[in-house]
């Protein structure tokens, strides 16, 4: 399934491209949230600035997130489906999920900020995923919900300790044998 061009993903992208000599020296030091912060602080008004802002912020986490993923060497799966529901991101596969839901993380992003859509894709959510401790979401504002949340904002991010945290849990359950990220 190919994406269709995004003007955010290709603004971002770009950007990427162009920072790309700071970013590698970056992740060489495992410095992975002063990369998000950087592109973060370069894109985030541009993005921001449409009448979809919410959509394009959306766009934003995900691409922020599939480049950090691979550029952390965090196994993944991206927009997959498990019994005909979508799940954004699932690290580190569908098979661990159904092998041990403990060791498999689901990151959510909504497509709204509507409370009670929110809701019912957790309780969908948590239907895939009983280790309800697994399931975070990444949110455009802060909003009140019983799971993990990263908020992506233009200053004091939490979207920014993001990729730390996946790290963490991922060494916690022994998934990255090779332990690359050692924090």
């Amino acid at each position: 399934m190919e994406d269709e061009p995004n003007p955010i993903k290709e603004y971002l992208f770009s950007y990427i491209q162009n920072s790309e000599k700071k970013f590698q020296e970056l992740f060489l030091q495992e410095k992975y949230d002063k990369v998000i912060e950087d592109i973060l602080e370069n894109c985030y008004s541009k993005v921001s600035m449409s009448d979809n802002k919410e959509e394009n912020l959306r766009v934003l986490a995900t691409g922020i997130l599939h480049y950090m993923l691979t550029n952390a060497m965090i196994a993944s799966q991206r927009k997959v489906e498990k019994n005909g529901f979508e799940i954004d991101i699932v690290i580190p596969d569908l098979k661990t999920l159904d092998k041990d839901a403990k060791k498999t993380l689901i990151i959510y992003i909504p497509k709204t900020l509507e409370k009670k859509i929110i809701q019912e894709r957790l309780g969908q959510l948590k239907r895939l995923q009983p280790e309800t401790q697994n399931i975070w979401m990444v949110l455009t504002q802060e909003l009140p919900f019983d799971c993990k949340t990263y908020v992506i904002q233009k200053n004091k991010s939490t979207f920014s300790k993001i990729i730390f945290d996946i790290a963490q849990f991922v060494n916690v359950q022994e998934n990255n044998k090779f332990k690359i990220l050692r924090i």
